[in-house]
């Protein structure tokens, strides 16, 4: 088996990704590819983050690679390793590696979670360099055309915990994202679910109504993500209350107080 064989293929979105601007995000991110430009984005959980950068590869007509960061994530995760094999030892490229030597576009999602070591690498492809220095091999990659680097973080989560530094947010191009406007997110919910609009409707006010609790507590409030997770039980069957409260209240917290909050509001909402 080669290494290549031995690689997960690209994504490559043969079918449009749905997504629904709320904003100049989509013509921002245009111009930045155009121009050779990394990209970050900021926003809650759940906003549409990965959906735009799936949607924007699509358009541009580049292959993507995605990379869920974590604590543990290495320079030699992104970049590539020896591996040894029955017949010697051969090179294979890490995501990183492969995006910058094909020309894809490299999205690594909830940057702030990998070690500050390996977000180092990156800096010498957000700059006129767009070269990637694999030390092992001795080879300095040069990005091939298309590619792009787009990274992605949910700021009021880590705020309190980890940040990026100055020196590497300001290779950026920054775009803050946020949960679309009521009408725009009825929208959202009833295509992604197939839900009728009235369900989505109502969804969508329950969480608005929710998302007031933020100042009594609630760490994290109701994404869009949620509210189409909970259309998505109401049209497999689930009664709609009982499919908000699993969907939309468990996930969000574990506090009595709270819980019976927003199941009380759930009750209001869906007499």
């Amino acid at each position: 088996m080669t290494v290549s064989e031995m690689l997960a293929p690209l994504l490559h979105h043969n079918k449009e990704p749905f997504y629904l601007s709320c904003g100049e995000e989509v013509n921002i991110f245009t111009q930045c590819h155009k121009q050779s430009l990394a990209v970050m984005l900021k926003g809650p959980t759940g906003c549409g983050k990965t959906r735009l950068v799936e949607y924007m590869a699509w358009k541009l007509d580049r292959p993507l690679i995605t990379v869920a960061c974590h604590d543990d994530l290495s320079a030699n995760d992104l970049i590539g390793r020896y591996l040894i094999r029955h017949d010697g030892t051969v090179w294979q490229d890490g995501p990183l590696a492969r995006a910058v030597r094909e020309g894809a576009i490299c999205y690594l999602d909830e940057v702030v979670e990998a070690r500050q070591d390996t977000i180092v690498v990156l800096h010498s492809l957000t700059d006129h360099r767009r070269m990637l220095p694999i030390d092992k091999t001795g080879e300095l990659l040069t990005a091939a055309p298309g590619f792009q680097l787009v990274i992605s973080y949910n700021p009021g989560y880590q705020r309190m915990l980890k940040d990026l530094k100055p020196s590497t947010r300001q290779r950026f191009v920054a775009m803050e994202l946020g949960y679309p406007a009521f009408d725009k997110e009825v929208a959202i919910v009833e295509r992604e679910s197939q839900v009728e609009r009235a369900i989505a409707h109502a969804l969508v006010g329950l969480a608005q109504r929710i998302r007031t609790l933020h100042d009594r507590g609630l760490a994290e409030v109701p994404s869009t993500r949620l509210l189409i997770a909970a259309a998505l039980l109401f049209t497999g069957g689930v009664d709609i209350r009982t499919a908000c409260k699993a969907a939309i209240i468990a996930p969000l917290s574990d506090d009595e107080t709270l819980v019976g909050a927003m199941n009380d509001l759930v009750d209001a909402v869906f007499i």
